[in-house]
């Protein structure tokens, strides 16, 4: 069969201010311009396994401001009841985005009981529109009103904080959130393992909806890939899970994996104290669906080594829709505001 030339177009119009950053030089892009990458592709040309290919990538909003907040940081995604994006900062910043044109719309800051900045990190909006987000400095799970106000707070099991509270490590806590099927559970996933845990075990703890707010209920462990972690998940509607796994070698680059994972036969190993290997306990089932390095480049570029050029440090997804038996799934990088790295969003299309 011959393949026909198609064309993915991403296109984002920004609302941006023109002064520096402190991650790079004036933003190039004024209020009212809008900046388009496009890449024109064969069908071959988009595949990165299988079960994934890549429709398009776009920088567009690299290095931006908006409202006169650093566009960037960003370590989730959500959709909300409106169809448009969210897009979390890890600098206590939530904006939204139009989810065609990816354009900001609103930014909101975040912050604690106490009024200092979260390690905001995992994301996800509830039925009623409130958000649901974790820092992982602590860890918490917080909820929050469309205006930034704190609602309550949902308890958190001791082995799972910080040390010296619990076995955690800071900065290595709950990275992925996600509502399953129904919206009567929600799933955050830990980073890395805690202390006792063989090294790649992570834990994922849910809670259940009860009387109003949220409770603690069963845990699972997931076994990671060696030396890397989890920074986000997302729930598809038979209860199986879509996983990111991430890691960086300096001078190397980054490693990030597309895992199909289902817990609905794994242990509950919230009694458990420590996960070392031992029998009896089934973790969660794991299946490649693609390494990102596999993707076509589709002529990104990349500011420090990196294996394939349009990798970088991917930490936010969320399923957008389905069209011709694919999920459509979003991905956004974190840049840390670092000139040597980049806000990147990607469009693939993932078969399950």
């Amino acid at each position: 069969m011959r393949l026909r030339t198609v064309l993915a177009t991403l296109t984002v119009g920004l609302a941006a201010a023109t002064t520096p950053t402190a991650a790079g030089p004036a933003d190039a892009h004024p209020a009212t311009s809008t900046a388009t990458h496009t890449v024109a592709n064969t069908a071959t040309d988009k595949a990165c396994s299988p079960a994934v290919s890549l429709d398009g990538f776009s920088d567009a909003l690299d290095k931006t401001t908006f409202d006169g907040t650093f566009v960037g940081n960003f370590s989730a995604l959500a959709l909300d009841r409106d169809g448009s994006l969210a897009a979390l900062s890890d600098r206590s910043s939530l904006f939204g985005l139009d989810a065609k044109t990816l354009a900001p719309k609103s930014v909101v800051p975040l912050a604690d009981e106490s009024g200092a900045a979260l390690d905001s990190e995992g994301l996800a909006i509830d039925g009623d529109g409130t958000r649901l987000i974790t820092s992982e400095t602590e860890p918490s799970i917080r909820r929050y009103s469309r205006d930034g106000r704190i609602l309550d707070r949902l308890p958190v099991p001791s082995s799972l904080l910080v040390a010296p509270a619990g076995r955690a490590t800071s900065n290595q806590t709950f990275e992925g959130l996600t509502l399953l099927p129904g919206g009567r559970t929600l799933l955050a996933s830990m980073e890395y393992a805690i202390s006792g845990d063989s090294a790649g075990i992570v834990r994922f703890q849910t809670w259940r909806r009860q009387h109003g707010g949220f409770a603690l209920s069963v845990q699972y462990a997931y076994r990671a890939d060696s030396g890397l972690g989890v920074p986000e998940i997302q729930a598809l509607p038979d209860g199986r899970l879509l996983v990111l796994e991430r890691g960086f070698t300096a001078g190397v680059g980054n490693t990030v994996r597309l895992y199909l994972a289902d817990p609905r036969h794994a242990t509950d190993t919230g009694g458990i104290a420590d996960l070392t290997g031992q029998g009896g306990v089934r973790l969660v089932k794991k299946t490649l669906l693609a390494d990102i390095v596999n993707c076509p480049s589709q002529g990104a570029t990349a500011e420090q080594p990196q294996p394939n050029p349009l990798l970088d440090n991917i930490e936010g997804m969320v399923i957008t829709g389905r069209a011709k038996g694919r999920l459509e799934v979003l991905l956004v990088s974190d840049d840390n505001q670092n000139a040597a790295q980049t806000t990147r969003f990607y469009r693939l299309r993932v078969r399950v």
